[in-house]
């Protein structure tokens, strides 16, 4: 009876502390929050974070220097409206300068990840779109401002380059961000996750590079991203041609995700343990890691260990690499090392 009424008090506030059993056949790594007082504090009731109020996003502290990011539209499927293009990159750059911060999971609040938004008659047509609410967007898209084509192509670029950066911008983002993903994953949805560092998915998630469908070339992230997650041009090539689903069990093979779990609930379960267990480690060493890796990515072997020279030429004069080894030395759970704020 009591674990029946712990489950239910998680349920009911959206907690992320507790991991829903895995089923066969899925590959999941979810462990328990390792200390006590972690475990007590996943169970407290999720707080808005302070200083971030949006139309179309949710931000809410979680324990452990964590903060969860929610695609918070619901009821249009959490298509993406104007509202969540400028959103997001306020967002995130909060998210970079805010010194609490160490890890964030981003997900999507109800049934999906994100996907289309249809009216009913549209529906009936059977219109397919890309992530984004094109009745939203359609004034912007498709009747660029200025006097002759070339005006109009220069708005458009400038507009284009904003949108692009409201996904650079996590990529940028220092702190780890882990995309916990459930249901359609659709369009711009496939140019969010793959500016993440980490993905998980559900069993019932899709993943489609739907662009093609709407009649036009993704512009965002995904054509120049997912060839470097997957590593597949091949496959990448089939996905952005076809607009087909990629089902979860595929993405999982492919690279695309690193773990599937049997619903959503395990996902966010195993997203925010995975984000506990980098938030308890130097936030000096995670986000230099994510610095460092982003720029290797990008740059040949002898530049990446060039600006790896350089970066810890001063990252190595810090406290914590000392407090990290006399836990070692004394046989100490990092977990219980207090690192200074980043």
């Amino acid at each position: 009876m009591a674990t029946i009424g712990r489950k239910a008090h998680v349920r009911s506030h959206g907690l992320r502390g507790l991991l829903a059993p895995t089923q066969p056949g899925l590959t999941c790594s979810c462990r328990p929050l390792s200390s006590p007082a972690q475990d007590e504090a996943s169970r407290a009731a999720p707080v808005e974070a302070p200083g971030h109020s949006y139309q179309s996003l949710r931000v809410t502290s979680g324990p452990g220097h964590i903060l969860h990011v929610q695609i918070n539209r619901p009821e249009k499927r959490n298509a993406m409206n104007k509202a969540f293009w400028s959103e997001m990159v306020e967002c995130f750059k909060k998210i970079s300068e805010d010194a609490d911060c160490r890890a964030v999971v981003i997900s999507g609040e109800g049934k999906m990840f994100t996907s289309d938004e249809e009216t009913k008659a549209q529906r009936r047509k059977k219109l397919q779109r890309a992530g984004i609410d094109l009745m939203d967007m359609a004034p912007v898209l498709l009747q660029p401002q200025g006097d002759d084509a070339a005006r109009r192509s220069w708005y458009l670029r400038k507009i284009i380059s904003r949108y692009q950066e409201t996904f650079s911008v996590i990529e940028k983002c220092p702190k780890p961000v882990i995309a916990a993903i459930h249901g359609g994953c659709i369009g711009a949805g496939v140019d969010l996750i793959t500016a993440c560092d980490i993905r998980y998915c559900a069993q019932d998630a899709f993943f489609q590079v739907k662009e093609v469908d709407i009649g036009l070339a993704a512009d965002v992230g995904t054509l120049q991203r997912l060839p470097r997650v997957i590593g597949s041009q091949s496959l990448v090539n089939e996905l952005a041609f076809t607009a087909r689903r990629m089902m979860a069990d595929e993405a999982l093979s492919s690279g695309l995700v690193s773990r599937v779990f049997p619903d959503k609930e395990a996902t966010l379960d195993a997203a925010f343990t995975l984000a506990a267990e980098i938030s308890s480690k130097s936030p000096l060493a995670v986000q230099g890691t994510k610095v460092n890796l982003v720029y290797a990515r990008d740059h040949p072997v002898a530049a990446g260990l060039e600006f790896a020279h350089n970066w810890n030429m001063s990252m190595l004069q810090t406290d914590d690499v000392l407090k990290s080894v006399q836990a070692a030395m004394e046989k100490k759970d990092l977990k219980s090392v207090t690192f200074s704020k980043l």
